[in-house]
C-alpha cells in the first residue's frame, strides 16, 4: 500500500478471473484495466483457473495504458500425484493463487499450466507438489482463496467454488502445509492471502489465517476475488455460474457464490 496523490491508499488487485476462467469470470481484459486505469490504480494482476490464455493481451493492454501488469494463475493443485484417477468424490482439487515475478517465473507458469493439462487433467487441470518443486523460481505463491488447501484446514464445513469441503479442522495441520508450501516457493515468495466477502466461513479462518502469518513469518497479502469488473455486472455473473453448473436462477439449492464484492 502506497500514498496516491489524490490522498488515499493505493490498491492493486492481484486476483483477478477475467472471461478466460470459462464460465466462471465475466471480466473483460479491456474493461478490467480501464477501471483500474479509471481509479488510480498501479497494477492489476491476472489469475484465471488454470491457464494462460489471457496474458498476451492481458500484458499489452495494461503496459499501453501506463499501469503495471502482474501475470498469475489460479492453479488446481491435488495434495496427491497428478497421475491419480480417483473417483470423482474422492478427487480432492485445491486452488492456489501464483504470480510471476521474472520472466523466468512466467516460462514457469507456462510449464505449471502445460503439464496440468497433459498431465494432471481429471475434470481439472491438476498439478502437484512435484509440478510446484521444479518450477517454482521466480513465482510468489499464496493460500489462496477458501478454496485453498491451508483455508480448507481451517473451514472444513465451508465449500470452495466448486462444493469441495475438505473433512476435519486442524490448525496445526494447516500451519505445516503452510510451512510446506513457503519452503517450496521459499521464505520471501509465500505470502497468507486474506480476503473477505462477507460471509462466515470467510471471516471465521482470518483470525487463523493470521496466526499463520505470524507463527511462519509469511506476509500477508489483501486481495479482493474479482470475477467481473463493475457491481453491476453481479447478476449476469449469477447467470454465468448457472449455465456452468446447468442450475436455473430460481433454484435455491443452486451453486451460488456466497456474500458480495466480486468486483474491481
Amino acid at each position: 500500500m502506497t500514498a496516491s496523490s489524490r490522498g488515499r491508499s493505493e490498491f492493486a488487485h492481484l486476483h483477478l478471473h477475467t472471461e478466460y476462467s470459462m464460465l466462471d469470470g465475466a471480466a473483460r481484459i479491456k474493461d478490467v484495466i480501464a477501471a483500474a486505469v479509471a481509479d488510480g490504480q498501479p497494477a492489476v494482476g491476472l489469475t484465471d483457473h488454470g491457464v494462460l490464455y489471457g496474458a498476451v493481451e492481458f500484458y499489452q493492454q495494461a503496459t499501453s495504458a501506463g499501469i503495471t501488469p502482474v501475470i498469475g494463475m489460479e492453479g488446481y493443485l491435488t495434495p496427491g500425484s497428478r497421475f491419480d484417477r480417483l473417483p470423482r468424490r474422492q478427487d480432492v482439487k485445491y486452488h492456489i493463487t501464483m504470480l510471476a515475478t521474472s520472466q523466468v517465473g512466467y516460462q514457469n507458469l507456462i510449464k505449471l499450466s502445460s503439464q496440468a493439462y497433459l498431465e494432471g487433467y481429471y475434470y481439472k487441470p491438476r498439478m502437484d507438489r512435484e509440478l510446484l518443486e521444479a518450477h517454482s523460481e521466480g513465482i510468489v505463491a499464496t493460500t489462496g482463496c477458501l478454496g485453498g488447501h491451508v483455508p480448507q484446514l481451517l473451514a472444513p464445513d465451508a465449500s470452495d467454488e466448486e462444493g469441495n469441503t475438505s473433512g476435519e479442522r486442524d490448525f496445526n495441520e494447516a500451519v505445516a502445509t503452510a510451512a510446506m508450501y513457503q519452503d517450496i516457493f521459499g521464505k520471501d515468495n509465500f505470502f497468507v492471502e486474506v480476503m473477505d466477502h462477507g460471509f462466515d466461513a470467510q471471516r471465521r479462518v482470518l483470525p487463523d489465517l493470521l496466526a499463520i502469518s505470524e507463527k511462519i513469518g509469511a506476509p500477508l497479502l489483501a486481495t479482493n476475488d474479482c470475477h467481473y469488473t463493475t457491481e453491476a455486472e453481479a447478476e449476469t455473473h449469477d447467470a454465468l455460474l448457472c449455465i456452468q453448473t446447468g442450475s436455473e436462477m430460481d433454484d435455491p439449492k443452486r451453486f451460488k457464490f456466497q456474500g458480495s464484492g466480486y468486483f474491481l
